[in-house]
């Protein structure tokens, strides 16, 4: 039998790309998304890469009266697994507008867990995030490092999440894999998918790649006086498919029932740093197109240096990042391209 695995925010970046990876694997796709921060065109997308027209439904998760009906419905029904990305998730805009961010995020993922237990659905994936951390202790980050108060509202309602799968999980039937990822950029290799700038959207390689296109006057990179090599942030840049498998191998651990403990908790990353000024280098060098940037003051919410130790993913998932920077730059700008030419 075919496994049924539900995706909420399954149009969004991250979750368009496992959608890809799953149905590439075998399973059927179920998405729910509220299409709030992502455009129903990605279903097509999705269909034009793999074949297949993932079942949707146009769905907010806070509304837990239509949650219900959903898994009453037969789209709703003989779900193997769960993957839950819906959130919101930008860090700016977390620090200025905080209760629409605990709102949605907490309120949206106890309702699919009050779900979860009125249905006897037991496994679930949850889309975490480095954030947890802090500012961490030790670098790079084990799973084991202190969690260290969250600099961003967006960060701690990934931390309380956690905290609530956790306490859930602990007496019940639910088993969870949290995925603490660190920061995917780049696009599906066949520049049909990608990530969609939204109207609130600072995301680095979208804003680096209009600035390089000419589309974006300048890019900003916030702080120059960090305690780092060139005195920008660090980041653990992963490819977005390198992530997307790293879902696939937590459902199969899931089904598997290999897990030791009700929740599990997961570093996905590459397992080394790069700043922003070398970002923006390894973009020049790829596209051959020069970056206009100006170093402004820190951003709140922002962390100086963050990067993963993923062997623990490497050993109990048997999930590695394969791909390198320069090719996470190539796929962003080959997608980059391709939405300008769709543009009128």
């Amino acid at each position: 039998m075919v496994k049924k695995v539900l995706i909420t925010g399954g149009l969004g970046y991250i979750g368009s790309h496992t959608a890809v990876s799953l149905i590439e694997n075998g399973y059927e796709v179920v998405i729910i998304d509220n299409l709030v921060n992502s455009n129903l065109e990605v279903l097509d997308r999705i269909n034009q890469i793999t074949g297949v027209l993932p079942l949707f439904v146009h769905l907010d998760l806070c509304e837990q009266n239509n949650l219900r009906d959903f898994f009453d419905s037969e789209i709703g029904k003989n779900i193997s697994a769960l993957i839950h990305f819906a959130a919101y998730k930008n860090v700016g805009e977390s620090t200025e507008k905080p209760l629409k961010y605990y709102h949605n995020n907490l309120l949206a993922l106890i309702n699919l867990l009050l779900a979860m237990e009125d249905y006897n659905l037991t496994k679930l994936v949850f889309s975490s995030s480095c954030s947890v951390y802090g500012e961490p202790s030790e670098i790079p980050v084990k799973e084991t490092t202190a969690l260290k108060p969250a600099v961003s509202p967006y960060g701690n309602t990934k931390r309380i999440s956690e905290e609530i799968i956790r306490d859930t999980t602990k007496n019940g039937s639910i088993k969870s894999v949290a995925l603490r990822y660190f920061n995917p950029i780049g696009a599906h290799p066949s520049a049909k998918l990608g990530e969609f700038p939204s109207e609130y959207a600072d995301n680095v390689m979208p804003a680096l790649m209009d600035t390089a296109r000419g589309s974006r006057d300048r890019f900003m990179v916030y702080g120059g006086d960090y305690n780092t090599r060139d005195g920008s942030c660090i980041r653990d840049y992963i490819d977005i498919m390198d992530l997307a498998e790293a879902h696939v191998k937590a459902i199969e651990y899931l089904i598997d029932q290999k897990t030791e403990n009700s929740m599990e908790v997961y570093n996905v990353g590459v397992g080394n740093g790069t700043s922003v000024l070398e970002l923006i280098a390894a973009i020049e060098e790829v596209t051959r197109r020069k970056i206009n940037f100006e170093i402004m003051k820190r951003r709140d919410g922002d962390v100086e240096k963050v990067y993963a130790d993923p062997s623990l993913a490497n050993k109990k998932l048997k999930w590695h990042a394969k791909r390198s920077l320069n090719e996470m730059v190539h796929s962003a700008w080959n997608w980059n391209e391709h939405l300008s030419q769709q543009k009128p």
